[in-house]
This record gives C-alpha cells, sequence and structure tokens, in this order.
C-alpha cells in the first residue's frame, strides 16, 4: 500500500536530513506523471494565472480557479500531499479564510493550503490550525503583492527587512504553520531561516540549504515564455517528461540542484 506524504512526515524528512520535493501541476495528466515519480508534495498554485491562464500575474487567479485545478489533480495522486494556494484576496481576516480554505479542502481535495505573508497573518494561521487546517507560510518575494513591490525582485537583501522575514518565520511557526516557502531569498538568510526552524523550509530561489525545492513544471520542462534565474530546464538533454521530473527529483534529492548559478547571494 502506497503511503501517503503528510506534514508529519515532511516534518520528519527535515529532522532526518532528507530533501523535500515538490512541483506544481494543473491536470491530471501532468499529476499522474509527478506522483509516479515519487514528488513528495504537488502544488496546485496560483501560478496558474501565468502559466495556464496567460496573465502576467497571479493576481486575477480565483478561489474556484484553484477549486477547478486541484479536483483535476487529486484523483491521480496516490503518495504525494496536495497543497493549493489561497489566491489573492481570499484570505483578508481569519473567517474569510478559514471559509475558502474549507473550500479548497472539501471541493478540491486539498491535503494542506498555503498563503502569502508574515506578520500580518498570524491571526489567520493560528485561527485556521486551531480549527485542523494545515497551513504552510510563503516568506520572501511574494508574488500576490508584486504590484505593492514594484516587481518580482529578491527581498531580505536589507538587514532590517532580512531581521523581519526571520522574525516572521519564527511567529508563523508559532501561529501552528506546518511549513514555509521561501521565495527569491538570499542563501544566507535561507540558511538562517531553516536552522532556526523545527518546521521544514520549501525554497525557490532561495538556496539548496532549504529542506526542499519547488519549482514550477512549465519552468522545469522548459515551455514557460520567461523562465527565472533560479529554474533549470530538465527537458533540455532530450529527456523525455518523466524522465525529466526523475531527474528533478533526484537532483533536489541528492543536493545539485540548484547550483550557484540558480541562486541569490
Amino acid at each position: 500500500m502506497i503511503k501517503r506524504i503528510t506534514v508529519k512526515t515532511l516534518r520528519e524528512m527535515k529532522q532526518a536530513d532528507e530533501k523535500i520535493v515538490s512541483l506544481t501541476a494543473y491536470d491530471a495528466s501532468f499529476a499522474r506523471i509527478i506522483d509516479e515519480q515519487q514528488v513528495d508534495v504537488i502544488l496546485v498554485g496560483d501560478s496558474l494565472g501565468m502559466v495556464m491562464q496567460g496573465h502576467d500575474s497571479t493576481v486575477p487567479v480565483t478561489v474556484d480557479d484553484i477549486i477547478y485545478h486541484a479536483k483535476s489533480v487529486a484523483p491521480q495522486c496516490k503518495r504525494a500531499m496536495i497543497m493549493a494556494d489561497l489566491p489573492f484576496m481570499s484570505y483578508t481576516n481569519p473567517n474569510q479564510a478559514i471559509t475558502n480554505a474549507a473550500r479548497l479542502m472539501q471541493e478540491g481535495q486539498a491535503h494542506i493550503v498555503k498563503l502569502e505573508g508574515g506578520e500580518a497573518q498570524l491571526d489567520t494561521v493560528r485561527h485556521m490550525t486551531r480549527h485542523g487546517v494545515p497551513v504552510c507560510a510563503h516568506l520572501g518575494l511574494t508574488p500576490q503583492t508584486v504590484h505593492k513591490l514594484g516587481g518580482y525582485r529578491v527581498q531580505g537583501r536589507d538587514d532590517t527587512v532580512a531581521k523581519q522575514m526571520l522574525t516572521d518565520a519564527l511567529a508563523l511557526q508559532d501561529a501552528g504553520a506546518d511549513a514555509v516557502v521561501l521565495e527569491c531569498v538570499p542563501v544566507d538568510l535561507a540558511q538562517k531561516i531553516t536552522k532556526e526552524l523545527e518546521i521544514p523550509t520549501i525554497g525557490i530561489g532561495a538556496g539548496r540549504v532549504c529542506d526542499g525545492q519547488v519549482l514550477v513544471l512549465q519552468d522545469m520542462i522548459g515551455i514557460s515564455s520567461l523562465a527565472p534565474k533560479f529554474t533549470a530546464n530538465f527537458l533540455e538533454k532530450g529527456l523525455n517528461i518523466p524522465e525529466a521530473i526523475a531527474a528533478y527529483v533526484h537532483a533536489v534529492r541528492d543536493g545539485s540542484f540548484p547550483t550557484d548559478e540558480q541562486c541569490f547571494f
């Protein structure tokens, strides 16, 4: 019998220094292949707004969009944990957040929900986790606030911002978060946060020091119109898609991905 990955599994992997592998999926066909290649966490992310819907940001994505794609992914996943994003403006207060999280879990069949932000989200994370909703936080570059940030930029190079990010990570853990994604964060800061936390960190553009890695599938197979620096095309060696995903899984687990060229310092 295939054993399902859970939040307990992820914490045990961190303790055992075993890398967590995550990848996005938005449909049944890719979800099946990704699950078969032993990816630990499948993210139904609001990145679908850019790679599936053609928008220039994740802002237009709705809760119904996430549910639709999660429902397509879920039946194909026997092993992977399914993580679903709470999209822009769907968690402006704890009650709204828990209502939408319940929809993602009941209708979308997600096992854990992800939301962006630090200190401002503590009450929301606390409220959801007290009611049995597993939560993954997201710090660093938070794509839903790209218009406020002024673009897709590395976060945490400034000492004040870096200290606040560490404070936020510890506070989110105390509020009950089960994991935290670190996006576009300098390696030294990602390492410090990873060392301080008991919950796992999953990096995307945050270096190999994180407890795991996540990429957008379309970036990983080289079909995105504008691939970010922190990704790699695992199809470029002529592999087929299942082999490319297997190569990504192997590269994360043996520490060869990301390379220094795919990191920020």
